[in-house]
C-alpha cells in the first residue's frame, strides 16, 4: 500500500482481532457471542475498556448500542460514526462484524498515537444484536436507533428460553440511559467482510459497496396430524413436514428463476414432534428472499403466500405466513462511496463497486445518516460458519481504507 504517510498499525489489529476471538472461543477455530450474554458482555466490557485507555467517552443507550466518542477540534461539528457489530451467530466467525468495530478501533488508537486531531468529533459504535441469532430480529441494536421498529418490540421479544431483551440487557448491565434514537451525525462507515465469494474471485482487495439489496422475511406455520408412522397409510396421512418440503423446494425454484441474482433460503426449521416413529402434525420455518431490484422482491412478497398456498392446496394442511419485514434496496450516499473509492485509488489497492447481499446495520443507518461500507474478501466467500477465515494483510487493507475515508469526511470544509 501506499498514498499516505499516516498508517494504521495492522499487527496491532490483527492482535486485537485475535484477543477479541478469545472471547466465545469455539473448539472450531469460530466464535459463539451470542447477543446480551455473559460472553457479549465479556467483550463488550473489553471494548469499552479499550477505548477509555486511549481516553475515549463512552456512553451505551437504552438498547445497548455503544458509542465511543473523540471529541474533534470544532465542537459544532456532527460526528462521523463508525463501526459494526461484535456478536455472533452460534457458530459464528472471528471476523463477521468484529473486524468494523476493531478496525474502528485501530483507527482511534493511530490518531491518539500520532496525536492528529480531526475537525470533527469521531464516534465508534457497536451496535447491539446485528445477527438475531438469539432473540430472532437481526439488525436489532440500529433498528431501534433508526426507528424501523419501536423499543418496546425490541424489549418484548423472547429467546428459547423466555428471557426477554430487556432482562438479558439487564442481566449484563447494558440497558443504557441515553435514548435509543437517531441523534445529527455527518456520516457513517463501515468495515465488513464481504461474506461471498466475488472479491477472492476477482483478486480484489476492496469492495466499494454502492447499496444492499432489498429482501422480503416470514416466519412459516404448517398445521398437519401428529400420527403414527407405521399404522398411518398414505391416504390419512397429513404430513407438516412434506408440506414445509414442497415449500422448501419452492422457494429453491423461485431463486434459481432469478439466475445469479437471486436468493432464497430456508435457514431455520423446527419439526414438531420430533420423533422418529410419528408423523410430523406441525413444521415452523423461516423464508427469505433477497434481490438487488425491488421490483423483484416486491413480485416475491406479493406472489409466494399466493404459490405456497396452491402448492399444498389438496393437501389438508393449513399453512400460515407471517411476513416480518420488507426492505426495500438501500442505495449508500454517492459522497460518502466517493471517500471510500478515493481512498482505495490512493493506497493503490486493486477495488471493484459491489452490492451488498447481507443485510447491514449500515441499511438502517442509512435512513438517517450518511453512508457508505467497505468490504475486504474473505476465504472462499465463507461467513456465519467457524472455518470464517481473512489474511492479516486484507484486514489492514480494509482499515486502512477506513481511516483515509474517515479523515477525509471528519476534516472537510464546511461552508
Amino acid at each position: 500500500m501506499s498514498g499516505t504517510n499516516q498508517r494504521i498499525d495492522g499487527r496491532r489489529l490483527w492482535t486485537s482481532l485475535m484477543d477479541m476471538a478469545a472471547i466465545g472461543a469455539t473448539p472450531k477455530g469460530g466464535v459463539r457471542r451470542l447477543t446480551l450474554t455473559a460472553v457479549d458482555k465479556a467483550g463488550r466490557d473489553r471494548f469499552r475498556a479499550e477505548c477509555e485507555a486511549i481516553g475515549l467517552t463512552v456512553r451505551v443507550d437504552a438498547i445497548g448500542n455503544m458509542f465511543a466518542r473523540r471529541e474533534g477540534r470544532d465542537p459544532s461539528r456532527l460526528p462521523v460514526l463508525f463501526g459494526s457489530h461484535l456478536d455472533s451467530q452460534p457458530s459464528g466467525g472471528k471476523f463477521d462484524g468484529a473486524l468494523g468495530v476493531l478496525a474502528g478501533l485501530e483507527v482511534m488508537r493511530t490518531l491518539h498515537a500520532l496525536d492528529i486531531s480531526t475537525e470533527a468529533p469521531l464516534e465508534l459504535v457497536n451496535w447491539t444484536d446485528e445477527e438475531g441469532s438469539r432473540f430472532g430480529h437481526s439488525l436489532m441494536g440500529s433498528g431501534v436507533w433508526a426507528g424501523v421498529f419501536p423499543q418496546d418490540k425490541a424489549y418484548g421479544l423472547r429467546d428459547t428460553e423466555g428471557v426477554s431483551v430487556a432482562e438479558a440487557l439487564d442481566g449484563i448491565g447494558y440497558r443504557g440511559e441515553h435514548p435509543a434514537a437517531p441523534f445529527p451525525a455527518d456520516s457513517y462507515f463501515e468495515l465488513h467482510i464481504e461474506q461471498g465469494p466475488i472479491l477472492e474471485r476477482e483478486g480484489k482487495a476492496i469492495g466499494i459497496v454502492t447499496g444492499a439489496q432489498a429482501m422480503v422475511w416470514w416466519d412459516a406455520r404448517i398445521l398437519g396430524q401428529d400420527a403414527h408412522a407405521g399404522t398411518t397409510p398414505p391416504s390419512a396421512r397429513r404430513d407438516a413436514l412434506v408440506g414445509a418440503a414442497e415449500v422448501i423446494a419452492l422457494v429453491n425454484r423461485l431463486m434459481r428463476e432469478r439466475g445469479e441474482d437471486g436468493r432464497g433460503t430456508v435457514g431455520e426449521l423446527h419439526v414438531l414432534p420430533n420423533s422418529r416413529n410419528v408423523i410430523p402434525g406441525e413444521v415452523r420455518f423461516s423464508v427469505e428472499f433477497r434481490h438487488p431490484e425491488d421490483a423483484e422482491i416486491e413480485a416475491l412478497a406479493d406472489g409466494f403466500p399466493r404459490l405456497t398456498a396452491a402448492a399444498l392446496e389438496g393437501s389438508g394442511l393449513q399453512l400460515e405466513l407471517t411476513e416480518l419485514f420488507r426492505i426495500a434496496r438501500q442505495p449508500f450516499d454517492s459522497g460518502c462511496v466517493d471517500l471510500v473509492r478515493q481512498a482505495a485509488a490512493r493506497l493503490h489497492l486493486p477495488a471493484r463497486e459491489i452490492t451488498s447481499g447481507a443485510g447491514h446495520d449500515a441499511v438502517y443507518v442509512a435512513r438517517h445518516v450518511p453512508t457508505a461500507m467497505i468490504f475486504t474478501p474473505c476465504k472462499d466467500g465463507l461467513s456465519h460458519n467457524e472455518a470464517e477465515s481473512i489474511e492479516p494483510n486484507e484486514a489492514e487493507a480494509g482499515c486502512q481504507v477506513l481511516f483515509e475515508a474517515v479523515l477525509t469526511r471528519a476534516n472537510r470544509p464546511i461552508g
